[in-house]
């Protein structure tokens, strides 16, 4: 078993999504009532009384332009929750609880950021960590996957970012 790089949406990306997002329009932010939103900045769930801000974000897109690929009709874009200001990012290191704590698809896309393989993962209370990291394992093991996209089951929505060790 590998330990992985999780990512969150970076710092310097949410700052230009609150200002337009991957659609081009300005979103503005909100107060939470209730509590409980995915938050892609931190890799957490808010609390009741945050600010926070629905923006359209393109993942797929910005790691293509690191590595000079063109992801064609898969560079999505979809909705995702942020903070509505800085926040500091992940406060962890590893697998995020919050990521871990319901079933998620996992997607791996080759060097030109085309889908070539995903794993479903339904943890078991307590085996999160261990599950997420076999299918990662199962997923890499394929020399064409680049990088692997956490996403919701249910709503389709990008949670976080996965890459081969350093």
């Amino acid at each position: 078993m590998h330990t992985y790089e999780y990512r969150a949406i970076p710092a310097e990306v949410t700052a230009r999504l609150r200002e337009r997002d991957d659609a081009g329009q300005v979103r503005e932010p909100f107060t939470d009532d209730e509590g409980g939103a995915p938050l892609r900045c931190c890799l957490t769930r808010s609390v009741r009384g945050d600010r926070l801000v629905l923006v359209s974000y393109a993942p797929l897109r910005r790691w293509a332009g690191e590595h000079g690929a063109d992801p064609g009709a898969y560079d999505e874009t979809g909705p995702v929750f942020l903070h509505a200001r800085d926040c500091g990012g992940p406060r962890h290191d590893g697998f995020p609880a919050e990521v871990a704590s319901s079933r998620r698809v996992f997607r791996g896309y080759d060097k030109r950021g085309h889908i070539v393989g995903g794993r479903l993962v339904a943890p078991a209370p307590g085996h999160a960590e261990e599950v997420a990291a076999a299918a990662l394992d199962d997923l890499f093991a394929d020399p064409a996957v680049e990088v692997v996209h956490v996403r919701a089951v249910e709503f389709g929505c990008f949670h976080a970012e996965v890459r081969r060790p350093a």
